[in-house]
């Protein structure tokens, strides 16, 4: 699904790096990213000036990004095999922290940054605005699919004044100062491009193939020729706490980790 990634898949803007800096309050030089894909946001800091490594396990998606942004480091690895030998100013992930495993995230993260070092994630649905044509697709994908939402990784309800990943970190013992903010965006997209865009959605990719193609017929043709998008981004923010004369928390060891040297292309 690279391909389809990369040309359906709405990219991300200026503002996300904007507030990032405003927030760390300093320069930031050096940066990792948590499942990169195509390279919808490493193109966004790397073009601000930020030293990136791009991790991504999946190789397709790694490739795509190497010829989107062939000037940063990547590695080919799950978020729990990272090595940890390196630290960085900021972590970062795009619309992909709920594919890591909760245990150990909050640490591992922290063992990832610098002292005071900014985490960052961001991402959202994109989703139908007129209410009445979300209502006729809703009809059409019923047979096939009750929902294609992405339910809160903890549970926490879309009401709630905290999300999720917020949730996790007020309580992690390594991060201070949790920020949440919300970029508004509206677009307009072919029911065509639409279409695509649902095609890399997980509770679609997860039917059987020619189960897809029919659900994706059936949304088609209740679809105006082109839609009104709401994208809305939630930007979440948190420093790594620094070190004290009390007891800190103990990091992930780094032994283990260090047959995955970044590569350079």
């Amino acid at each position: 699904m690279a391909e389809a990634y990369e040309q359906f898949r709405p990219g991300y803007p200026g503002e996300i790096v904007e507030q990032v800096r405003a927030y760390a309050g300093q320069p930031i030089r050096s940066a990792l990213e948590v499942g990169a894909g195509t390279g919808k946001a490493t193109r966004l800091f790397a073009q601000a000036g930020v030293m990136v490594t791009a991790s991504e396990p999946d190789a397709a998606m790694l490739d795509e990004l190497r010829k989107r942004v062939p000037h940063v480091t990547t590695l080919q690895a799950r978020f729990e095999d990272l090595p940890l030998a390196k630290r960085f100013g900021l972590v970062y992930s795009a619309a992909a922290l709920h594919w890591t495993r909760p245990e150990g995230r909050w640490s591992r993260v922290a063992a990832l940054l610098r002292p005071g070092g900014v985490f960052a994630n961001f991402g959202g649905p994109v989703r139908l605005a007129d209410p009445s044509v979300e209502r006729v697709v809703q009809e059409a994908r019923a047979p096939f699919l009750a929902s294609d939402e992405v339910p809160s990784p903890d549970g926490t309800a879309p009401e709630a004044r905290l999300q999720w990943p917020g949730t996790e970190l007020e309580r992690s013992e390594w991060f201070v100062d949790v920020q949440q903010s919300v970029i508004e965006r509206r677009f307009t997209m072919s029911a065509a491009d639409y279409v695509g865009y649902l095609s890399t959605v997980s509770a679609y990719l997860e039917l059987p193939a020619a189960v897809q193609q029919q659900v994706y017929r059936h949304i088609s043709t209740v679809l105006p020729a082109t839609v009104e998008i709401s994208a809305d981004l939630m930007v979440h923010l948190a420093r790594r706490r620094e070190p004290s004369s009390r007891h800190e928390p103990s990091v992930p060891p780094t032994s283990g980790h260090q047959d995955l040297p970044p590569r350079h292309v």
